[in-house]
Formats: structure tokens, sequence, C-alpha cells
């Protein structure tokens, strides 16, 4: 199986790409990213393929055909809202995804459709309210769009999932990877982290399960345990909350 993977400097990809390394039944791994991945080049796996893409809103018909037997992707490609503008958050967190998902449904047939998993997080909605965000409104919006496109077109078919506190504490192999954080980030850890993994699990989001967890979802391994608890359909696909996820993996 052929997987793509956005995002995977970041601390989410990096889980991902950990994950896909493990998995004895990938054969191909392609990584889309502006540049140089150190994971992937310290693991010396030649199944891996880091092509450099620097506009991640445009899909040219030379780089499709370099993707042309994928059978899916995790699209772990995001930001902090408190990083960028709006605008700027809006494109990397929304238009992006969607250009990526146009493009890739021209990937597989209607009997195999490419399996595309959007990188959401807990809090996104269809239905925010007048305190709500801007990553829960962008988010929620995107999942919206992207559930349309999966339910209109048979070559594609897109879930996304909403991890909640993404924890690295103890998946060592990634920590060398994953981008450092700035003080305040770091404080904020420190303080909620003990009590999020003690007292409040249904937000918990450990990288050493999160990351295999989204590349079974991209290999279609998990589709009849998602309906239950913290999952709902959305267009053609599925929305998996962070407590679907613990379900599903009897966290």
């Amino acid at each position: 199986m052929h997987l793509i993977l956005t995002g995977a400097t970041g601390l989410v990809g990096s889980s991902v790409l950990d994950a896909m390394f493990k998995n004895t039944n990938i054969s191909k791994i392609s990584i889309l990213s502006r540049r140089p991945v150190a994971m992937a080049e310290d693991a010396r796996d030649s199944r891996v393929r880091v092509i450099t893409h620097r506009d991640f809103g445009s899909y040219e018909p030379e780089l499709l055909d370099q993707l042309k037997d994928a059978d899916g992707c995790v699209w772990a490609l995001g930001t902090s809202q408190n990083n960028v503008n709006q605008e700027e958050y809006v494109k990397i967190t929304k238009d992006y995804a969607l250009a990526a998902a146009n493009s890739f449904s021209t990937l597989k047939t209607t009997q195999h459709p490419f399996r595309f998993i959007y990188v959401s997080g807990e809090g996104a909605t269809q239905a925010p309210g007048q305190f709500s965000p801007i990553y829960a409104r962008i988010k929620g919006e995107t999942e919206k769009l992207l559930g349309d496109l999966s339910e209109k077109s048979p070559q594609i078919r897109v879930d996304s999932m909403r991890p909640g506190f993404v924890d690295p504490a103890s998946h060592g192999t990634i920590k060398p990877y994953i981008p450092s954080q700035g003080l305040i980030p770091r404080i904020g850890v420190l303080f909620f982290g003990p009590p999020v993994r003690h007292f409040y699990k249904q937000l918990h989001s450990p990288t050493e399960r999160l990351g295999p967890f989204l590349t079974d979802m991209a290999m279609g391994r998990i589709d009849e345990k998602l309906e239950g608890a913290g999952a709902f359909k959305l267009g053609g696909g599925w929305v998996v909350e962070n407590s679907g996820m613990r379900r599903i993996l009897g966290l």
C-alpha cells in the first residue's frame, strides 16, 4: 500500500511517520514537504520518498504522476491560529486541504476510492456559537466541505479525526524530531498535562497511539469500528472525535 503524508515535520505528522515506518503492510511512503524531513533522512527506509512541494494550493500533473499509485493520505499539515493571521490560517487549514483532496480524488477509481484523512481538532464544530474560536469554525467548515466532496465524488472517501491534547510524553522515538515550543506552550503542557492524562482522559491523545490510528484510518482498517460514541457521519465520510478514537482503541 502506498500512502501520502503531509505535515511530517510537525508533532502529529511525526507520530504518523513513525507509525508508517513500523507498518509492514505499507510499501511506499510519499512525503510532501517544503523542507527536508530529518526523521525520514535518519530512518534510511527505502520505502520513503520526500517530494519537495512549495505550493500546497496547487498540484501539477507532474506531481500527481508521482503519486498515481497512492491509496490514501494522512493530511497532518497545519498550524496554530496563534502563529498566523486569520487569512493565512484559513489558507493553511482549509484551502490547502480542499485543494489536495480535489486533486487526489483523480488518483483512484470508483471501485477503490482514495482515502483522505484530515487531521482536524477537538472543538471543531459545524454549529459555531458567538464565542467559538477561529480554529473551531474553520476546522468545522473544512470538515463539512470535505464531507461534501466525499459524498459527491465516488473516487474519494474523506474522514476527519479530531485529536485532543496531543501528548508525546511517552513517545521517545519522535521526541528528537518534534518542533520546539515557545515558553507559554511549554508552561501550558507542564500545567495541563498531568490532569488531562489522569482525570480528563477523553481529551488525551498519546502520540504513540494517535499515529497508528490515523495510519489505520488511511488504510481503511477501522471502518467497521467507526459507528458508535464519539463518531458521526458527515457527508460521505466520518468525523471521529478524540473520545471515539479512545473507544475504538480501548483506552
